[in-house]
């Protein structure tokens, strides 16, 4: 069975956008940046909702490209459009998320990456589906934004603390496994 793993930068409150879903704040150079995109070769699926695939198209990605064309990529999404062309090279899913997300973890190979959002993460672990989480804690505050995960329901869940890395820059990275 393959492991979820939420890998995401975070401010020190909490969120891991600001209220308009922008990232302005984290840090965007330094080591902790070549780090992630060395261990985004962990992954061969991302996962993702639509607010996070379609913040994307502000640094240049096309709707139905593929941001991270080693992994395969499933959008979950009723509203995200695409393009009416065979070439789309992402999966939108539109509906039985949790399903498809069971499916999807059933299977071999390297663990699932998911990359946000903090809707999506919360339906996640509602149903207790996510089994790492890899925190990129960036040295600044928000006041307010998008939360790490909503969740519809309160639940107790426990992580252990696996690793931990901190930077010259200020980032910390924190990786949980779920007790």
């Amino acid at each position: 069975m393959k492991e979820i793993v939420y890998h995401v930068a975070i401010s020190l409150d909490g969120f891991i956008a600001q209220s308009n879903g922008q990232a302005e704040g984290f840090l965007p150079e330094g080591p902790h940046v070549s780090d992630y995109l060395e261990a985004l070769d962990e992954y061969d699926i991302a996962i993702m909702g639509r607010r996070t695939y379609e913040y994307g198209y502000s640094f240049g990605l096309k709707p139905g490209q593929n941001p991270y064309p080693h992994m395969q990529t499933h959008v979950f999404s009723q509203r995200l459009a695409l393009p009416a062309k065979a070439e789309n090279q992402i999966q939108c899913v539109r509906h039985h998320y949790l399903e498809k997300v069971k499916e999807l973890r059933a299977g071999t190979g390297r663990p699932i990456y998911l990359c946000g959002g903090g809707t999506f993460a919360g339906l996640l672990m509602d149903h207790g589906l996510v089994d790492r989480l890899v925190l990129k804690i960036n040295p600044v505050s928000f006041g307010q934004g998008i939360p790490l995960w909503k969740c519809q329901h309160a639940r107790i869940q426990r992580f252990i603390l696996a690793s931990q890395k901190r930077y010259d820059n200020g980032v910390l990275l924190l990786d949980y496994r779920r007790n």
